[in-house]
């Protein structure tokens, strides 16, 4: 990596599950045009020369296995393509604790863990008896970052926060009580890892929400705040959009799955 500010970040997205699907399983009202609009599957690691930081940690084969997702690759061996070893990261982001944003906790032993206050009271209170609204929860997972709590090992941040210089994170709500998405001033201007604030280009670019929907209001209200956040609409990372793969160049060669969201998109977002 060339020398750059401390307040300057590479950001990456790195591809580790991916699920066939229609478009009527992707918005809250359905879609008439209904045809197929696979998911993918990110987390997302943001670096520079001094310092790795890890935005979610995705599902492993277990929880792949009982929802009917494709593992394409697991987790750490995507970190590890782009040279980052799991266990000698010490500080990992998690947008929310829905399964696929915060599974595989084990795998970074030497790691706090961020989360919004207002995240885990929800997962561990009393919307968890309702079928419904933890549906997308793994109570595993639940049970494990209570266990990083006791041991120290999670720290809280509330609304908005300074992170790091160049990164803030911004309490977003609406698909879950506590979504944050993360801010990164990069090369290119300030990128906004939206992760499940916007899951595909469409459902921010229409209006139109994710049925996971905890408060229709703050969805909607979080599709503004994140183009408030961003250089531009072309800094929006939507969260589980496959075209995040074409649009940005990869990262490394000879492999895929792998793109660079620091530098310009190809072409324009969708």
């Amino acid at each position: 990596m060339s020398a750059a500010p401390e307040d300057m970040w590479e950001v990456h997205a790195v591809r580790y599950g991916h699920h066939k699907r229609t478009a009527a399983e992707n918005f809250l009202d359905g879609d008439p045009h209904n045809g197929p609009m696979p998911m993918d599957y990110f987390v997302w690691v943001v670096r520079n020369e001094d310092r790795t930081f890890l935005l979610d940690t995705g599902f492993g084969a277990k929880a792949a296995a009982a929802r009917g997702r494709e593992l394409v690759r697991p987790v750490e061996d995507g970190l590890k393509a782009l040279g980052v070893q799991p266990d000698a990261l010490t500080d990992v982001v998690l947008s929310h604790m829905h399964y696929d944003h915060a599974g595989n906790l084990d795998r970074f032993p030497a790691a706090r863990f961020h989360v919004q206050d207002s995240e885990m009271a929800f997962c561990t209170g009393r919307r968890m008896c309702d079928h419904g609204a933890r549906a997308a929860f793994s109570a595993s997972d639940v049970q494990a970052m209570v266990g990083k709590l006791f041991d120290g090992r999670v720290v809280f941040h509330e609304g908005e926060s300074q992170f790091a210089p160049g990164i803030t994170l911004h309490h977003m709500g609406g698909h879950t009580a506590g979504l944050q998405v993360m801010r990164v001033k990069t090369q290119r201007g300030w990128v906004v890892l939206a992760s499940d604030a916007a899951h595909y280009y469409r459902n921010w670019i229409e209006r139109r929400p994710f049925p996971i929907v905890e408060d229709v209001e703050e969805y909607l209200a979080a599709y503004a705040k994140i183009e408030a956040l961003a250089t531009s609409n072309n800094h929006i990372i939507p969260g589980h959009d496959p075209a995040v793969m074409d649009l940005y160049p990869a990262s490394l060669s000879g492999a895929p799955g792998i793109v660079r969201l620091d530098v310009d998109p190809k072409q324009s977002q969708p």
